[in-house]
């Protein structure tokens, strides 16, 4: 029998604080340092608030409140069984502006949470100051690609395709969650896997991802975004989503992203009408934010700032 592992795991101790907020219906861990304008941090799959562990201290010592979530349904956020859709995850990011006392913030999302961070920016614009994604497209064009580009991006999303077979959460969890460090080895450049701290990260995430119900939780965003194809609350959301994007967005991109192809990513601009900037990462990967954090610091910073 594998130890059990619980939500202790998460809370690791550093140069910040860790506490709970209620929002839109549910309870969020939150890691938070500094003071100043907010940016609010939204990690992917198959990470939680640890990917902006190092991004952090640095944002906050540069003058802002620099806050990382564990998104619903993982690490020590609450795990309901239920909202894992687009719409209710862009509201869970607005109520968590408004709990932490703030009309606006400044969103980072990577992976999966840069595709909550794009739904934020279309359903509740005038809380979404400005926007940087990292290794998501739009949902919009990522939909499109999936069905126009078979060898392509239909291909590279084959291992969320089969995130539908039911219970598959039990496979994810198997041998003290191998395939998490699968993921992140796969999904990453040829660099990264070979720095000391990836062994760590990857420990860190498998852990995380042990918390009863956190796999679950975990693969029923992308369950959603495939069921949701047919129905007409997916189609609600794709309306919805068509609205042209007013939030200025800054798109970063690892040119080696086998997760989300930068051909896909790079058609993203069309939705945004507001200022928009898009840049490729030369030797990076799906996990910009780890794969190369100065470049990204530096990038989000001078985004925050502008």
């Amino acid at each position: 029998m594998e130890p059990q592992v619980d939500e202790t795991s998460v809370l690791v101790d550093g140069p910040w604080t860790h506490r709970s907020v209620g929002a839109n219906g549910n309870r969020f861990h939150i890691v938070e340092a500094g003071t100043g304008p907010l940016v609010l941090f939204l990690h992917g799959f198959p990470e939680f608030w640890w990917a902006w562990h190092e991004m952090l201290p640095a944002v906050a010592d540069a003058g802002f409140r620099a806050v990382a979530v564990d998104m619903r349904g993982y690490g020590a956020s609450d795990k309901p069984p239920r909202g894992y859709d687009g719409f209710t995850m862009a509201a869970d990011v607005a109520g968590l502006i408004r709990a932490l006392g703030e009309r606006q913030a400044t969103i980072v999302g990577a992976g999966f949470g840069g595709m909550v961070g794009w739904a934020a920016a279309a359903f509740h614009p005038k809380m979404v100051r400005r926007l940087v994604v990292l290794g998501a497209a739009h949902p919009l064009r990522l939909r499109a690609a999936i069905f126009a580009d078979p060898r392509g991006q239909f291909s590279a999303a084959t291992p969320t395709l089969r995130f539908q077979l039911p219970r598959y959460e039990h496979v994810l969890v198997r041998d003290g969650a191998a395939m998490v460090g699968e993921f992140l080895r796969r999904w990453s450049g040829p660099a990264w896997p070979e720095t000391p701290g990836f062994a760590d990260y990857v420990a860190r995430c498998r852990s995380a991802m042990r918390i009863p119900q956190a796999a679950f939780c975990a693969l029923e965003g992308y369950r959603w975004a495939f069921r949701s194809v047919l129905r007409l609350h997916g189609y609600r959301f794709v309306k919805q989503m068509q609205t042209p994007l007013t939030t200025p967005t800054l798109q970063l991109h690892g040119a080696l992203d086998t997760a989300v192809l930068p051909r896909t990513a790079q058609g993203s601009g069309r939705y945004c009408v507001a200022p928009y900037e898009w840049r490729l990462l030369e030797g990076v990967g799906h996990y910009p934010h780890l794969e190369a954090p100065d470049l990204v610091l530096g990038e989000v910073l001078r985004w925050a700032k502008s």
